[in-house]
């Protein structure tokens, strides 16, 4: 199967791997990504190393869990995934994700960016999560629980309207490609704050810009890469008045 121009391995059966070489699998990943220049902050590491990956991937897609591609999640079956290993220090080294923060997730996905963001801040933090599909949603919510990350605030609704009970954030990080980055959620960044997403066309690389809210409240962005995300869904979406787009089928 081949999807965003990725070619994903056909479903499995049955688990094949234990966990210790899921956990040998793990280790390779992190010695990978800081090598590639990926993986930078201390933080950052220790949570990829202690994360468990294949945790948060359906079953038959589990053994494929530390391959540098995205995998299927439950959900309507052509937007919802788990992201490539490497995305996640590429945008959260970005953000500078740090113990503390008041971190907010738009697209929770598998849950698993959610847990690795749980892990830098810290007691001390806050993780809220958003995710518009309900299947996506229940099978993050399980995973999530499963592992211990019960003090994830979880979200099901509309991610590109943010969440203000919550608000206001450190960091948010949009986990799809936008037609421009969400109003609401510059508003909802606090000063100073960072947050990171792609914008641009689905099904097309995209940019990854990383937008700085001064003190001042003056507003700096920058690319830091091109990417290619699914699109977001909701109002300041592709689907919504800005976007003036069908999420649901690429063109």
């Amino acid at each position: 199967m081949t999807y965003l121009g990725w070619i994903i391995p056909p479903p499995s059966d049955r688990v094949t791997k234990t966990s210790d070489e899921f956990a040998r699998e793990r280790r390779g990943m992190v010695r990978r990504l800081i090598e590639q220049g990926f993986l930078r902050s201390r933080e950052l590491i220790e949570a990829m190393g202690k994360v468990p990956r294949e945790e948060f991937i359906p079953p038959e897609y589990r053994d494929y869990a530390y391959r540098e591609i995205p995998l299927p999640l439950p959900g309507d079956g052509r937007n919802q995934t788990i992201s490539c290993p490497h995305s996640y220090p590429l945008f959260y080294e970005a953000l500078g994700l740090a113990r503390g923060d008041r971190f907010l997730e738009i697209g929770t996905g598998s849950g698993y960016g959610a847990a690795l963001a749980r892990e830098i801040v810290g007691d001390e933090g806050r993780v809220v999560t958003v995710e518009v599909n309900r299947e996506t949603y229940s099978f993050a919510v399980e995973n999530l629980r499963r592992l211990g990350y019960d003090d994830v605030v979880t979200v099901l609704g509309d991610g590109s309207k943010g969440y203000p009970p919550e608000a206001p954030y450190d960091r948010i990080c949009i986990t799809a490609s936008c037609p421009e980055i969400p109003p609401p959620l510059i508003d909802q960044l606090r000063a100073p704050g960072r947050l990171i997403g792609p914008v641009g066309p689905p099904y097309r690389p995209q940019s990854l810009l990383l937008v700085e809210k001064k003190a001042d409240l003056k507003v700096e962005v920058r690319v830091v890469d091109e990417v290619l995300y699914v699109p977001l869904v909701g109002e300041y979406g592709w689907d919504g008045p800005l976007g003036g787009l069908s999420a649901a089928e690429p063109p």
